[in-house]
């Protein structure tokens, strides 16, 4: 019985932390959905610029990635993901910059 309620408490604390987890992503995305990002860019396919998880995958490994991705954000950028350049963001909050960038990492 001890072994079973075990199994138990482990399966619905990983539910508890699976759907935590779901929450906050939704929540980024709506982040990036509140900042205009999203007409631009998804998740998991190319759209006028790269992927999130695309972004995730190229800057793996590479320790200055955050503050990187941060700048790049918040003055835009050229040349990395072909020729449309991405405007600056200069309206966003830096707060809300460093969440997005952030998740975008995590997404590896």
């Amino acid at each position: 019985m001890k072994t079973s309620l075990t199994a138990v408490g482990r399966a619905i604390g990983l539910f508890v932390v699976l759907a935590g987890a779901a929450g906050v992503a939704r929540a980024n995305e709506a982040l990036a959905q509140k900042h205009n990002c999203l007409l631009c860019h998804s998740v998991d396919k190319k759209v006028v610029g790269p992927a999130y998880k695309d972004v995730a995958a190229k800057y793996k490994g590479d320790p200055n990635a955050f503050d990187t991705l941060v700048k790049k954000v918040k003055n835009g950028g050229s040349g990395v993901w072909g020729t449309v350049p991405m405007p600056p963001n200069s309206a966003v909050p830096d707060e809300d910059i460093k969440t997005l960038v952030k998740w975008i990492l995590s997404l590896q």
